[in-house]
């Protein structure tokens, strides 16, 4: 794909010089590899130091330089190297050497949502992760798949799920791992490959039907269900039972009787059958704005009694502007 792919007819182009100034080359020997702290279907990912800098490196199982690895590795390459988001994982650059194919982004420290939330934690952090921050990081991912959305033409992510969620020192979550995404220039995508992980796929991705970005959309839904009940998705079936039971018996993950009732209406409307009545990432952004904040860690008056934080209703978030309200909580340490 060529940098003129990006532009619109309305859209005067930029300089060639401007969208190719950054030479993302990155020589293999300036790499310390560390630990390896994830592993995939497609490749595995490292702990690394490249100029005395923190990163991660994504490392490709098959180091075969073929045709069709090139073209998947130039393509995720060439999407990630025009996102610039807070809530996107920030692409380094790459190396191309053969027998060392791999893709470096910034690291972050905490690792995946999924690991976060399902994963046996400290008490300390069990109680950092109240409700109050958990609904933060819903809003950290709808700002980030907002920002994919509105590219044109869009970036439709394809996998998104809480393992491909990250997340940093501060519990910002950002969007990764690219290699499923495609750009949507037509009503439909072009590719329809049900490649990923059925807990998070919508059911006409399962079923392998005609799909768009409404699909992010349904696995959303299961992200924020994932944030709202601290549960991990269809965790009684195994990946085949969940495709029978998502993709052909219209089945959805159930909703706790506790939980949030503007929550529970997203859930829903997220995981409707029909993917045009779903709503878009700006429609979610302003429904959390209705979302009331639950109190978080119990504090001690002057007398040592017991008292909560007021239920305050999320303030609103214009989706254009990368931060907001939110962060600025999360700065000031709630």
């Amino acid at each position: 794909m060529s940098p003129e792919d990006l532009q619109t007819p309305e859209q005067p182009k930029t300089p060639l010089r401007l969208q190719v100034a950054v030479d993302l080359t990155i020589d293999p020997s300036q790499i310390l590899l560390g630990e390896r702290i994830g592993i995939g279907s497609f490749g595995e990912v490292h702990r690394a130091l490249w100029r005395g800098t923190e990163v991660a490196v994504k490392r490709f199982l098959d180091q075969d330089i073929s045709k069709n690895l090139l073209d998947d590795v130039t393509f995720e390459v060439d999407i990630m190297r025009r996102l610039r988001h807070p809530n996107v994982i920030l692409l380094m650059g790459a190396v191309t050497v053969p027998g060392n194919l791999s893709i470096v982004t910034e690291f972050l420290h905490r690792g995946s949502l999924f690991k976060l939330l399902h994963r046996e934690q400290s008490p300390a952090l069990k109680a950092a992760l109240d409700n109050r921050r958990r609904m933060r990081m819903v809003m950290d991912v709808i700002r980030g798949m907002h920002y994919l959305h509105s590219f044109e033409p869009m970036i439709v992510h394809r996998d998104l799920k809480s393992p491909n969620l990250l997340v940093d020192k501060s519990f910002v979550v950002k969007v990764c791992d690219f290699g499923l995404s495609r750009m949507k220039r037509n009503t439909y995508l072009s590719s329809k490959t049900n490649a990923g992980t059925p807990e998070w796929m919508a059911p006409e991705v399962l079923r392998n039907d005609d799909s768009d970005e409404k699909a992010d959309i349904y696995s959303f839904g299961v992200i924020l269900w994932e944030l709202a009940t601290m549960q991990e998705p269809w965790s009684g079936l195994n990946p085949m039972q969940v495709v029978g039971a998502v993709g052909f018996a219209g089945k959805q993950l159930e909703i706790p009787a506790d939980m949030d009732e503007v929550i529970a209406k997203m859930c829903r409307d997220c995981w409707k059958t029909n993917p045009r009545e779903r709503p878009s990432f700006e429609d979610l952004a302003t429904e959390m704005r209705s979302v009331p904040k639950a109190p978080s860690l119990a504090q001690s008056d002057s007398n040592g009694a017991i008292k909560e934080r007021s239920r305050l209703s999320v303030p609103p978030v214009p989706v254009s502007e990368p931060r907001g309200d939110w962060e600025d909580e999360r700065s000031r340490g709630w």
